[in-house]
């Protein structure tokens, strides 16, 4: 990290830390490419006992200098320009985390209240770096993540690789039809679940999309082949013809779901 964005994630961080109901921050992977990477984005995870200061306070507190300043219609994330470097920032509730991961954790058969949103949630918990802590709070909450049980991952395997099936089923329709909209929808829809899908059955945590292509390929547990015919579904060139990536992706699912 850069000198430069070194000292602004140590100062707005230690802004956000002095008011009384934070419990943790912690700094997203995104900052972790240069600056002039397209991707790189200052992006925070702030843990919070309500109340939550007001945006419009939180806008000054953050200082002078900021440009472009907007917040989300619930008030809980805001982005903003500092110089040239891109903020944002995520309030999220202590106790609606703490219902969550308890939902995970040993409360399966409430799944169903969260499966649809994926890991991805779990994943930044788990992996953002603490800039602050107010007490053990995160370490308990990583501590449980890192345990959880087979009916989790199997309940989440399960919701995805039915996602995975259903847009198959859709990018064959599309095919038929000649429907490139639907084609293309359906193509990420089906090679984003059968990632994730992956990623549960290997007990990991989704990343962000950012991280899909490198973290799958490094998973430890594949089906055979799948590097190269990911990659090669991945391709747009003239020789990946729709009906050849529609074949492609039935390989591709049928592999999966042998695991």
């Amino acid at each position: 990290m850069k000198r430069k964005t070194k000292l602004l994630v140590d100062r707005l961080s230690e802004t956000i830390a002095s008011w009384p109901s934070i419990e943790c921050i912690s700094l997203n992977e995104a900052a972790i490419p240069d600056t002039l990477d397209p991707y790189f984005a200052l992006i925070f995870d702030v843990y919070y006992r309500k109340p939550i200061i007001p945006a419009e306070e939180r806008r000054r507190l953050y200082g002078d200098d900021v440009l472009a300043f907007e917040t989300s219609a619930q008030g809980n994330k805001d982005r903003f320009l500092i110089g040239d470097l891109p903020v944002r920032i995520e309030y999220k509730d202590v106790e609606k985390i703490n219902e969550l991961v308890t939902i995970a954790d040993s409360q399966t058969d409430h799944l169903w209240l969260i499966k649809d949103s994926g890991t991805y949630g779990f994943y930044r918990l788990a992996q953002g770096e603490v800039l602050f802590h107010r007490s053990p709070w995160i370490d308990e909450i990583r501590q449980l993540l890192s345990k959880l049980g087979d009916d989790f991952w199997i309940q989440m395997r399960d919701v995805h690789q039915s996602k995975m099936e259903h847009f198959l089923s859709d990018l064959g329709a599309a095919l038929i039809q000649g429907d490139d909209f639907h084609y293309l929808i359906s193509s990420a829809g089906f090679i984003k679940n059968a990632c994730v899908a992956l990623f549960c059955i290997n007990r990991r945590f989704e990343p962000s999309h950012r991280g899909f292509y490198e973290q799958v390929k490094a998973l430890p547990i594949l089906p055979e082949e799948f590097i190269g015919r990911f990659e090669s579904f991945l391709r747009n060139d003239s020789e990946m013809t729709a009906q050849r990536k529609y074949s492609l992706a039935q390989l591709i699912a049928r592999s999966v779901l042998s695991l």
